[in-house]
C-alpha cells in the first residue's frame, strides 16, 4: 500500500446545456451524465440522492455516480460542499476517490450536482446482513479502517459519521471509507457546541461524551465509531442499538458499567454529571462474555476504543501498533498528510454559509 501526501486531483466538467447530453433514468431519477458514462445501474440511495453504477468511456473502468439535489434545503447544501472541499484534498489509499465532479454550465440552470467516484462492490453493512466474517477478514478490514483514520487525523480532519455503511468493500476486500458531509476541520479551542447541532453520526456509534454535551469534541469520537463497528464485525450484531439519547446511553453503560468518580468528575456538564450520579450502579460486563469467540488481543483492542473517558481512549497511532494488528502494522507506509486543512468557515461550517452560488462556483 501507498499513500500519497499531495491533496487529489478532481476534475470538474460542466453540462453544456445544449440538450446534446443522454439522459438517463434510473428508478424514476434522470441522469443527464452521457455519452461519457453508459450502463447505468442502480446502487441504492438515501436523503440526499441516489447512487448508481456506471462505465466511464473516458477512464476504461466502471465508476460510482452519486446524484445529489443540493439546492432543496440548506444543509444538502452545507454537505455537499464540505464533502466536496475535503475529499479534494485527500488522498490515500482507504479514502474514498472522487474523479469528477459534473454541474451545469450555466449557474441559473443549476439543479443538481453528480460526483463521480471509484467503484466498490458493497459496503460493511450490507456484508454484515449476509455473512459472518472470518477472524482474518475482520482483522484486515479492522487495519484499514485506522489505517485511513490515521490520514484523516493527519489532516486535521474528524470524520463524524462512521458506520459500517460509510466503510465500502470491493472484492479484493479492499477498504474505502466514505462520506465526508458531517465531517469538520479540527478545533481543539473552539465551542463546538452550536456547530454540531446538526449531528452526528448515527446514534448507535455515537461517543458518550456527544450525549453529555461535552462543548469540545476530539479525534476520540473516530475512535469510539471504530471500537463500536469492530464489536458490530464480531457477532454481525449492533452492539449499542439504542431508541434515543437517554437510552443509547444507558446501553452503554450496561456494557462498561457505572462510570467511577474519577471518571464522573471529568464531565464539565452538571445536568449530565448529576444524571449519571443518580443511577443505580452497574458492574461492568467482560468483553469475553459478549465475544466468546474473539481473541484475547482483539478484545483488548476493543476495550481500548470504547473507552468512557475520551481522554484515556487509544489513540490512532496507538490502535494500529496493538498486537493484535501486528501482521499487517508498517508505519512507514500508513500516509499521513503533510499539510493538516484549516479555517472552519472555508469548509462551511457556518449555518447560513456556503450557499448555492457558492457550491456553483466551487465545482467551476
Amino acid at each position: 500500500m501507498a499513500a500519497s501526501d499531495s491533496p487529489g486531483v478532481v476534475a470538474n466538467h460542466k453540462l453544456d446545456g445544449t440538450g446534446a447530453q443522454e439522459v438517463v433514468t434510473v428508478r424514476g431519477q434522470h441522469f443527464e451524465v452521457g455519452p461519457r458514462f453508459v450502463d447505468l445501474r442502480y446502487i441504492g440511495e438515501g436523503a440526499y440522492g441516489m447512487v448508481v453504477s456506471a462505465y466511464d468511456q473516458e477512464r476504461n473502468e466502471k465508476v460510482a455516480i452519486k446524484k445529489i439535489s443540493p439546492f432543496e434545503h440548506q444543509t444538502y447544501c452545507q454537505r455537499t460542499y464540505r464533502e466536496i472541499r475535503i475529499l479534494s484534498r485527500l488522498d490515500h489509499e482507504n479514502i474514498i476517490q472522487v474523479y469528477d465532479i459534473i454541474t451545469s454550465s450555466k449557474f441559473e440552470d443549476m439543479k443538481d450536482v453528480y460526483i463521480v467516484e471509484c467503484f466498490m462492490e458493497t459496503d460493511l453493512h450490507s456484508l454484515l446482513k449476509t455473512q459472518k466474517l472470518s477472524s482474518d477478514h475482520i482483522c484486515y478490514f479492522l487495519y484499514q479502517m485506522l489505517r485511513g483514520l490515521k490520514y484523516i487525523h493527519s489532516a486535521n480532519v474528524l470524520h463524524r459519521d462512521l458506520k459500517p455503511c460509510n466503510i465500502l468493500l470491493n472484492s479484493l476486500c479492499d477498504l474505502r471509507i466514505c462520506d465526508f458531509g458531517l465531517a469538520r476541520i479540527a478545533d481543539p479551542n473552539c465551542d463546538q457546541s452550536g456547530i454540531l447541532t446538526e449531528y452526528v453520526a448515527t446514534r448507535w456509534y455515537r461517543a458518550p461524551e456527544i450525549m453529555l454535551t461535552s462543548k469540545i469534541y476530539t479525534k476520540a469520537i473516530d475512535l469510539w465509531s471504530i471500537g463500536c463497528i469492530l464489536a458490530e464485525m464480531l457477532s454481525n450484531r449492533v452492539l449499542f442499538p439504542g431508541k434515543h439519547y437517554i437510552d443509547q446511553l444507558n446501553l452503554i453503560l450496561e456494557v462498561l458499567g457505572s462510570p467511577c468518580k474519577g471518571d464522573l468528575e471529568s464531565i464539565s456538564n452538571y445536568k449530565a454529571r448529576a444524571y449519571l450520579e443518580q443511577l443505580p450502579f452497574k458492574p461492568k460486563v467482560p468483553w469475553s462474555q459478549l465475544y466468546p469467540y474473539a481473541s484475547p488481543k482483539a478484545l483488548d483492542l476493543l476495550d481500548k476504543l470504547l473507552c468512557f473517558v475520551p481522554s484515556r481512549r487509544i489513540k490512532v497511532e496507538d490502535a494500529l501498533a496493538h498486537p493484535y494488528l501486528e501482521q499487517y502494522y508498517d508505519p512507514t507506509d500508513e500516509g499521513l498528510r503533510k499539510k493538516t486543512l484549516r479555517g472552519r468557515r472555508s469548509f462551511g461550517i457556518e449555518s447560513t454559509w456556503p450557499n448555492q452560488h457558492d457550491l456553483w462556483s466551487l465545482t467551476s
